[in-house]
């Protein structure tokens, strides 16, 4: 069977499903689900780009900002853990660049937490020396250091939700195709609104990741002290609930195509939706993970010293080349990916020190 055919047998046999089901159906299925099935997702031979797989200076500065953690605790032993390493591109930079730091090094393990057996096969056939995979953080704690994502609380099944005469969810059934239907809200989804002091207009619609809080729960109960550094695309509250946003952030990626409609290409396709950082930093802070820092890509690349690296790297005679090569990971990592991509950086028992990435926020 395929995986549209399994869920339409699911929804026959059980009636409509949330949005919420049916998104983390395809894009985590057992085999069949987007990322757990055998197929290229990043790069040239995928369907979208991420800043780790456009070269290594990306990795170089995340891991100067690990580096800078990593003094900031103390230079104690120092556990980095990755949620999602996709190809392991990212990875494999951070830890080229924390080699050069012997004391670190020494002291350092890398878990990677990774759902898909695919991925990681992937990432296993090329990271080896300091690297474990992980089900679950929990089998990591209590430990110190930073749980660093990039791309991943995008890609969590999300709860869709449109204002009516009374908050409804959006449920998927089907009758020869996909349709939608509206249930009234449940209590949690009512509550995360209030939380947040969000009043939507009518016929609004949006989604409540529910899942990412969890997420910041697991992570603040497993780790005694350190950081989460966050890289993703998404807004605050003011900006995510403006008039023009009424129809949701919903966007799905195939083959370097972008559309908007979740129900074709069933786990062939990415779904994607922008993420609240209003919701991160305040249910954060109810967990136990307090505020550092939130800034764009761009300001955090460039406090990193991202334009002295570039040029550092520069290779005698290949002038024109490397003009070229700098102009496009400038024009791509700073200026359209730096601006549309946030960073989030929050703590629990840290020192108040400002961070390196975060001078420029």
């Amino acid at each position: 069977m395929t995986l549209k055919e399994i869920i339409i047998q699911k929804i026959q046999q059980e009636g409509p499903i949330s949005f919420r089901d049916y998104m983390e159906m395809a894009l985590y299925y057992p085999e069949l689900g987007y990322y757990t099935s055998a197929q290229h997702k990043i790069g040239t031979q995928g369907d979208f780009y991420t800043s780790s797989s456009l070269g290594s200076a990306f990795g170089t500065m995340v891991g100067r900002q690990l580096e800078d953690m990593w003094e900031q605790l103390g230079k104690e032993a120092f556990t980095i853990v990755e949620y999602g390493a996709g190809t392991g591109a990212l990875c494999h930079d951070i830890l080229n660049y924390l080699k050069n730091n012997e004391e670190l090094y020494a002291q350092l393990r890398y878990c990677i937490i990774e759902k898909s057996p695919w991925m990681r096969q992937i990432e296993a056939s090329h990271l080896a020396e300091k690297v474990s995979w992980h089900s679950s953080i929990q089998e990591l704690a209590p430990f110190s250091g930073c749980v660093l994502s990039n791309e991943l609380i995008d890609n969590l099944a999300v709860h869709q939700i449109v204002m009516d005469s009374e908050l409804m969810e959006v449920f998927v059934d089907y009758q020869e195709g996909f349709t939608e239907k509206l249930i009234p809200a449940s209590t949690a989804l009512k509550d995360y609104l209030t939380e947040m002091n969000v009043v939507l207009p009518l016929n609004f619609r949006t989604e409540i990741n529910l899942e990412a809080l969890d997420w910041q729960q697991e992570i603040a109960s497993s780790m005694s002290k350190g950081y989460v550094l966050t890289i993703d695309y998404g807004f605050t509250s003011d900006e995510l609930y403006q008039d023009y946003r009424r129809t949701g952030t919903i966007v799905c990626y195939h083959k370097h195509q972008v559309n908007e409609n979740p129900y074709q290409n069933i786990g062939e396709q990415d779904i994607t939706t922008h993420i609240n950082f209003s919701a991160l930093i305040h249910y954060g802070a109810k967990h136990g993970l307090e505020l550092c820092g939130y800034t764009n890509q761009g300001r955090f690349l460039l406090a990193l010293g991202f334009k002295e690296y570039l040029k550092s790297i520069a290779v005698p005679g290949q002038d024109e080349a490397n003009f070229k090569q700098e102009l496009f990971l400038t024009q791509t990592l700073l200026m359209d990916m730096g601006r549309k991509f946030k960073v989030l950086i929050q703590g629990k028992g840290i020192p108040t020190k400002e961070l390196l990435g975060l001078k420029l926020s």
